[in-house]
């Protein structure tokens, strides 16, 4: 992640009244998350940053922030329920998730439990900020570098995968594919791109 040097607040941001400029940070990457407060704080949110799923939730609930920036796996549990405590405390919060476990299934799962964006990490403060801003009319641009076909095929086994609760024999099934060399691929990590 980088650190930023933005010393002025974003537009989108300048006149908003405090409350609607609150940003909550859960991640229990002790340093990221502190160079993540920094740099958003920079940019003029006001930040409350956390490091664990219970003190996201409470925060997310004593504070309901406008926009929260959430790890998908944290040491006591999943940022899911981060962003469904805040869903339901504020609805119109506008949140992200960050993970280093990138698929297509948890990014599904976000989107479903009320998250805008799912970015992998280490994801820089500008993305960050141009995630938790973005208009629903505005679509992102092309991907500079778009995943391979082999980095599709993972993802769809890993999708069916997580579908079928982990269950290998019934992902296996699923796939029209034999049970060991299913085995194979998903003992290795993602293809990359």
């Amino acid at each position: 992640m980088t650190d930023d040097t933005v010393t002025t607040a974003p537009s989108a941001l300048a006149g908003l009244p405090d409350y609607e400029r609150t940003l909550l940070i859960v991640d229990d990457d002790a340093p990221l998350c502190q160079r993540l407060a920094r740099a958003m704080e920079r940019r003029g949110f006001i930040v409350t940053a956390v490091e664990s799923l219970a003190a996201g939730i409470d925060a997310a609930t004593r504070t309901t922030p406008a926009f929260a920036v959430v790890d998908l796996r944290l040491g006591d549990g999943s940022g899911l329920d981060v962003v469904k405590t805040l869903r339901k405390a504020r609805p119109s919060a506008r949140v992200v998730i960050l993970t280093g476990y990138g698929n297509i299934a948890t990014a599904v799962a976000a989107v479903k439990v009320g998250a805008l964006d799912y970015l992998p990490k280490p994801a820089d403060a500008d993305a960050v900020e141009a995630a938790l801003l973005a208009t629903e009319a505005t679509l992102p641009p092309p991907p500079a570098d778009p995943m391979s076909a082999d980095r599709v095929r993972w993802e769809h086994i890993q999708r069916v995968f997580e579908q079928c609760d982990r269950n290998v024999s019934e992902t296996a099934r699923r796939l029209k594919m034999h049970r060991r060399t299913l085995q194979r691929i998903l003992g290795k990590h993602a293809p990359r791109s």
